[in-house]
């Protein structure tokens, strides 16, 4: 008997296995059509330059509010990460609240932009840490925005967050470091991390991106072994501006991440 539970327990993990392998396939199958794009942080700052920011909102992204007290969970002067936060006014509106930002942006011209157009006063200075990089901090709201790689930041410069919103960043990094975006992004999450990911469904076999398509396949992949994902919201986000991308369907999905109970 003893040797037949052992059996059983060797067939199960060759099971999971095989399942695991499976689902990594076919991961690898449906990332395949944008599996080489590449964009450079020149290209990304050259869009600022010439005024290309279409993926910049004016307003507080609806997914946001419609979903920040799941975010809050009854906190108060929660800490907010923004992973490529180019200028989102977002910032502003949580900080208003009472909760402090911390952003990073490569483009010098969106982080100035953002403290103009929202007319506030700004320090800046050097970051030692990390070669080149400056921190812009905000005089009268708790802001402070790193213009730096974003793969350059760490929690020993930043610490860790009771709350990140990423809109327009994971699927805006080359799907090729999409596993050492995520480790970034665990590793900037305290215990009581409640992460907001805003991802793109499309046919990538239609446009090559940015904005890229993310499975919710692979949020699975990328931050399920630490972290809980439940999908708050899923809508029809097409519009004429996709349509002229040649696209037939567009959905955005929301999901909270968790990091998992020790």
């Amino acid at each position: 008997m003893r040797g037949s539970g052992v059996l059983l327990k060797v067939l199960g993990l060759v099971l999971c296995q095989a399942a695991t392998s499976r689902a990594q396939a076919n991961i690898t199958s449906m990332l395949a059509p944008q599996a080489n794009r590449v964009m450079e942080l020149g290209e990304w700052e050259e869009r600022w330059q010439d005024k290309r920011i279409g993926f910049h909102q004016p307003e507080v992204h609806k997914m946001l509010e419609s979903n920040i007290d799941k975010v809050l969970a009854s906190r108060t002067g929660v800490r907010f990460f923004f992973p490529l936060c180019g200028k989102a006014v977002d910032m502003k509106w949580l900080a208003d609240q009472g909760h402090s930002v911390v952003g990073v942006e490569i483009s010098e011209m969106a982080v100035k932009q953002f403290f103009e157009e929202n007319n506030m006063t700004y320090s800046e200075e050097p970051v030692p840490a990390i070669p080149g990089a400056k921190v812009y901090k905000s005089s009268e709201k708790n802001i402070s925005l790193y213009q730096c790689d974003l793969y350059s930041f760490s929690s020993s410069i930043g610490g860790q967050f009771g709350a990140i919103w990423d809109r327009g960043s994971l699927v805006a990094i080359n799907p090729k470091d999409r596993e050492k975006y995520a480790a970034l992004i665990i590793s900037l999450m305290a215990k009581d991390c409640r992460y907001l990911l805003d991802t793109l469904l499309y046919n990538p076999e239609l446009y090559p991106g940015p904005p890229f398509f993310v499975p919710d396949e692979q949020v699975q992949s990328l931050f399920g072994k630490s972290c809980d994902i439940e999908q708050l919201q899923s809508v029809d986000a097409l519009t004429d501006r996709h349509r002229g991308w040649g696209l037939d369907f567009l959905t955005e999905n929301v999901h909270l991440i968790t990091p998992k109970s020790v």
